[in-house]
């Protein structure tokens, strides 16, 4: 229950075509119910929370609190638990996040990029080749939703390299004041100074689109902002392009057969704007720059709540593929 899966309570607990049943985590039940009230950057919840002797969040829907450290005892079966998403980063292996299924859930969806044994789902790409046996699925990463869209769309034209620089909002594997870390730098104050920080997006992508091995490298820079995104793709194509010409690439994309999970935008905005935008990236069109088949393309996301979307989409698509 940290960042993505409280946001992740907070956009279900209310949703009529989710049951939310339990939730589980080792920390104080009433710390738990705290930080799902009150949070620094979406503000207070929507409505009224109680936690009851017996450990149950009331209101609206109850909701069971576990804690448990070990998934394999939950007592999914009991609860007739059909998805467990699992949101702690420690179980992100096959025989890790297996121990759900072995207590009695249906389905595991990953909150991140699990080992390589789990199926690579990014939804909006690759979600109709999922078999309806699979039962562990991986869907990226908030960074790796943002660019395999991109580069996909890019391809009509030819990719010969692409660069890829992430300047990301810090996250929770920072450090408030300089800490011992070993990366160096990940161990300095996250909110005095913009921070580099070693990513292995480019080997997720190249899971993604084997055509592009080789051609990727990636780097994320955290900046002193509690939330969002700014992607710089920096792309070398196989022909020259005009700004008006990749603008209006996607642009139609957006309108298309992308709507709803990449969205286009020539309005001067910032980061905090995009702040509970649903999109896994917005095409920044008055940021595009090309110097011959040298492109310069800017993308905007909010990095928890457009992954928390996606994340949501796989909810409603396993809910129409497989469980009739």
């Amino acid at each position: 229950m940290g960042r993505i899966g409280r946001l992740l309570f907070r956009r279900l607990y209310n949703d009529p075509s989710v049951e939310l049943v339990a939730v589980n985590d080792i920390m104080e039940p009433d710390n738990l119910l705290y930080l799902l009230k009150y949070d620094s950057v979406y503000g207070t919840f929507p409505g009224e929370l109680s936690l009851a002797p017996d450990h149950t969040i009331r209101g609206e829907r109850p909701v069971k609190v576990l804690q448990n450290p070990q998934p394999i005892t939950l007592p999914w079966k009991e609860l007739g638990v059909d998805v467990v998403i699992e949101c702690s980063g420690k179980f992100s292996s096959k025989a890790g996040a297996g121990e759900h299924l072995l207590a009695g859930a249906r389905k595991v969806l990953l909150s991140t990029t699990g080992s390589e044994d789990i199926p690579l789902m990014i939804y909006g790409f690759n979600q109709a080749g999922i078999l309806e046996d699979t039962d562990i699925i991986s869907p990226g990463g908030c960074m790796t939703n943002c660019s395999v869209h991109i580069l996909y769309i890019l391809q009509a034209i030819g990719i010969r390299s692409a660069q890829l620089h992430f300047l990301h909002s810090y996250t929770s594997r920072q450090e408030l004041v300089d800490a011992p870390h070993k990366q160096f730098r990940r161990g300095r104050a996250a909110a005095e100074s913009i921070i580099p920080v070693e990513i292995d997006l480019h080997h997720s992508l190249e899971r993604l689109m084997p055509g592009m091995k080789g051609k990727i490298l990636s780097l994320s820079t955290r900046i002193p902002v509690a939330n969002g995104a700014m992607a710089d793709f920096t792309i070398q194509l196989d022909r020259e392009v005009s700004v008006a010409e990749v603008n209006r690439l996607f642009r139609v994309a957006a309108a298309g057969e992308y709507k709803g999970i990449l969205d286009y935008s020539e309005e001067e905005m910032v980061s905090l704007d995009y702040k509970g935008n649903t999109h896994s990236c917005v095409i920044d069109g008055t940021l595009t720059s090309v110097v011959g088949n040298h492109l310069k393309l800017i993308a905007w996301f909010d990095n928890e709540y457009g992954f928390t979307s996606r994340m949501i989409d796989w909810l409603y698509y396993w809910k129409a593929h497989s469980f009739r």
